[in-house]
C-alpha cells in the first residue's frame, strides 16, 4: 500500500468515528499546524517546520496504533493526545511557551504523568481480562499503571539528559538559584559541606580566557527541573492511579466515567476496523 493511500485510510478513521468533537479537534488542530508550517518556511525557520511535519506525522500515531493493534481508543483520549502533541510541539517550541509562558513544561509533565499512567492502566486491565491465567486486584493493576507511568517519566529525563551533554540543546532548563551547598568546596576534601548563599552574580572564565557573567545568582544546570518534572509526574500518575483504583474497587460511577474516557479496549475480531466505525 502506498504511503499516500495509508495516510488517507488513517485520516478516513477520523472523519467517520462516531465522536464529531475529536474530529473537528482533529481537523482545526491540523489546519493550526499547517499553518504553522507556512508561517516558519515564509521566515525560513526551517528547524520549527520540520517540528511541523512531525507533529502531523503524531496526529496520526493513535489511527496507526488502532490498525495495527485492532483496538479502541475513546475519542476523549484521542482529543486530549491531539492537545499534548500540539502543546508540546508546536506551542512549546515552536512558540517558544517553554520559556515565554512559566510553569508550561511543568502542565506538560503533570498531564503526561496523567495520560502514561491510563496507558498502563489500559495495557494491564487488557491482559487482565483477556488471560484465564491472571486475576490481579485493584491495588495490583494501578499500582503497575503507576510504576509504568513513572517509567516513562524517567526515561524521558534519560532522553533529555543525553540530548544535552551530547548536543547541548539545553532541553533539561537552567534554574537560578542563590543558595548552594557543596563538599566540592571543602579545601581539607573531608566531605564537610560548604554553604554558599545570597548568591547575585557568578563568573565563568574559560581556558581561552572568555569571561561570562551571571546576574542574579548560580546557574543550576538541569537538576532542579529533572526532579520537578519528575514530581508533577508523580501527582498525574498518582489521580489516575486513584481513579482507576476506585472504578474497579468501588465501581463508582463517577470515577468509572472518567476512566472509560481513557480506556483502551479491544475491537470486536469479527469485524474489520470499518465495520467497527
Amino acid at each position: 500500500m502506498k504511503v499516500s493511500r495509508y495516510i488517507k485510510k488513517l485520516t478516513d478513521r477520523y472523519r467517520y468515528s462516531d465522536s464529531k468533537r475529536m474530529f473537528m479537534c482533529f481537523v482545526i488542530l491540523r489546519v493550526l499546524v499547517v499553518l504553522t508550517a507556512v508561517r516558519c518556511l515564509l521566515t525560513h525557520n526551517y528547524e520549527s517546520f520540520a517540528l511541523c511535519i512531525l507533529t502531523l506525522i503524531l496526529f496520526l500515531a493513535p489511527a496507526f496504533i488502532e490498525d495495527r493493534f485492532n483496538i479502541s481508543i475513546p475519542p476523549l483520549f484521542q482529543a486530549i493526545i491531539f492537545c499534548f502533541i500540539f502543546a508540546a510541539e508546536i506551542l512549546g517550541e515552536v512558540d517558544h511557551y517553554y520559556v515565554r509562558i512559566p510553569g508550561w513544561d511543568t502542565m506538560l509533565h503533570t498531564m503526561n504523568g496523567f495520560l502514561c499512567a491510563a496507558i498502563g492502566f489500559s495495557l494491564i486491565y487488557l491482559l487482565n481480562r483477556g488471560s484465564s491465567n491472571v486475576n490481579l486486584s485493584p491495588f495490583y493493576l494501578t499500582l503497575v499503571a503507576f510504576c509504568f507511568s513513572m517509567t516513562i517519566g524517567v526515561i524521558w529525563e534519560f532522553f533529555e539528559f543525553s540530548m544535552d551533554q551530547l548536543f547541548y540543546v539545553d532541553m533539561q532548563k537552567d534554574f537560578m538559584v542563590t543558595t548552594i551547598g557543596s563538599v566540592s568546596l571543602d579545601p581539607e576534601h573531608a566531605q564537610n559541606v560548604i554553604k554558599v548563599k545570597d548568591i547575585v552574580e557568578t563568573t565563568i572564565r574559560t581556558a581561552s580566557g572568555e569571561v561570562t557573567t551571571i546576574e542574579g545568582g548560580y546557574l543550576d544546570i538541569g537538576i532542579i527541573d529533572s526532579m520537578k518534572d519528575l514530581l508533577v509526574n508523580l501527582v498525574g500518575a498518582i489521580v489516575f492511579s486513584v481513579i482507576g483504583y476506585i472504578t474497579l474497587k468501588k465501581d463508582s460511577p463517577k470515577a468509572n466515567k472518567v476512566a472509560q474516557g481513557f480506556m483502551i479496549k479491544p475491537n470486536d475480531p469479527g469485524k474489520t476496523g470499518e465495520e467497527q466505525e
